[in-house]
């Protein structure tokens, strides 16, 4: 059997553990040991454990769990109540009123979170309830909701642009900057998408309205999610800081308005705590899984027979970036999207190097793909995740319905960017360091 086929087997054979529910680091770490035994014996386990104990001593990974503390943070004490508030008095009165608030307070959470999962179901559970109030249509209301939660992973930080730095050695800051201007303008074209198809259907729901004195007011709301990405990205910008140092730098920020609202207190510190150590539990060990296969693949030379088997097509860069488009659309659907991607990137990645797309570019790609799959039945997590938090009764069709044209949105995106690459990398190009 060639080494393609041995690829292309042991790919399905991955996708098909993962189908039946056994853990994905599980099965990346049992493919990739037994690959990596059946093809040079039990000294693959030393060099296994070399590549550990080098993936989880690496400076760049310490970033994720201060990432992740600092999303807990910010998610417990409070900051969504305060953002909806402020973003519903100034987005309600446009056409498809509190939609957009969705939306907006998504972007701006997804901007301290870097978890898509939490961007949705903490401006979920905020939202719905103003939503059902005021008499907005189910499927709308969840559909935003879902989708703009995606935005978690686009807009950094992400937790998924660390994973995919480390995966690939490319520059985490600059995956960071790259992701700036691709959030921003989903952001901006879910809400075109709201505000054109409520002005077609002229559809009349109830809006608070707010004064102008009041509205003024409640942007001091905005001050710790702004001073925390502000802090984040801008010394990631300069080039003051790397991104541990950035996540760190983030953290002291945070606690600085945690305690001047006198919300510091041993429970919040003990949750925020524990459930970091379990989520970064969790990352990293796919993270590790994912590394000791990307070992063997390389080693027995599956990977670079798959990417002269590709190349061997003649695809040129926008046929070959099409046809990864149809394959993670179609993956999207059965995986989520830490396994899709920690499960490609050792395939995908040589493959689009050899035909000269930048790495920073793929790198926003390939998280957009996974926003895709956020929100692609029968799997996408956010589709389900908002329609766990909803208190009415109804078909999670509602959800799938609403999240839809979002869906072609994303997928229209990532055409502009095939054709725009430079939507993703302009500003890394600019950055100082």
């Amino acid at each position: 059997m060639s080494q393609v086929a041995v690829g292309l087997t042991g790919f399905c054979l991955m996708v098909a553990l993962m189908l039946v529910g056994m853990p994905i680091a599980a099965v990346m770490l049992l493919l990739g040991l037994t690959a990596g035994v059946m093809a040079f014996g039990t000294a693959f386990f030393t060099s296994s454990a070399s590549i550990a104990w080098g993936v989880m001593s690496e400076n760049t990974m310490t970033a994720v769990p201060l990432f992740v503390l600092l999303g807990e943070l910010l998610l417990r004490s409070g900051m969504a109540d305060r953002m909806y508030t402020v973003f519903a008095a100034w987005l309600g009165r446009l056409p498809g009123g509190l939609l957009h608030t969705n939306i907006g307070c998504c972007a701006l959470f997804a901007a301290t979170s870097g978890s898509s999962v939490a961007t949705a179901a903490t401006i979920g559970t905020v939202a719905l309830p103003s939503l059902r109030k005021n008499g907005y249509p189910m499927s709308d209301s969840l559909g935003s909701l879902a989708a703009g939660g995606t935005l978690g992973i686009m807009i950094p930080p992400s937790i998924n642009f660390i994973i995919y730095g480390s995966m690939t050695n490319t520059s985490v800051g600059k995956l960071f900057i790259a992701g700036i201007i691709p959030g921003l303008m989903l952001a901006g074209m879910f809400m075109t998408w709201i505000v054109v198809s409520h002005t077609l259907r002229a559809e009349k729901v109830s809006v608070v309205e707010v004064p102008r004195a009041e509205r003024v007011r409640l942007l001091r709301y905005l001050l710790e999610p702004v001073a925390v990405f502000g802090v984040v990205m801008g010394t990631l910008y300069l080039g003051i800081a790397t991104a541990t140092e950035s996540a760190a730098l983030g953290l002291v920020v945070a606690m600085i308005f945690i305690v001047a609202q006198g919300k510091l207190s041993w429970s919040l510190l003990e949750t925020c705590f524990v459930s970091s150590a379990r989520t970064t539990g969790m990352i990293l060990l796919i993270v590790l899984a994912a590394f000791v296969l990307n070992l063997a693949l390389s080693l027995s030379g599956i990977g670079e027979a798959l990417t002269k088997w590709v190349t061997g097509f003649g695809l040129g860069r926008v046929q070959l970036l099409m046809s990864l488009i149809v394959f993670y659309l179609i993956l999207g659907m059965f995986m989520d999207t830490l396994s899709m991607m920690v499960a490609t990137i050792p395939l995908a990645f040589p493959v689009i190097s050899s035909v000269g797309v930048d790495p920073i570019w793929f790198g926003v790609f390939i998280v957009l793909m996974c926003e895709l799959g956020l929100i692609t039945p029968p799997v996408g997590m956010n589709l389900f995740l908002v329609q766990g938090i909803r208190t009415d009764p109804g078909p999670v069709t509602d959800v799938i319905r609403g999240a839809l044209p979002y869906a072609t949105i994303m997928i229209v995106f990532a055409l502009l960017m095939i054709h725009f690459p430079a939507l993703a990398t302009w500003l890394p190009e600019l950055m100082r360091g």
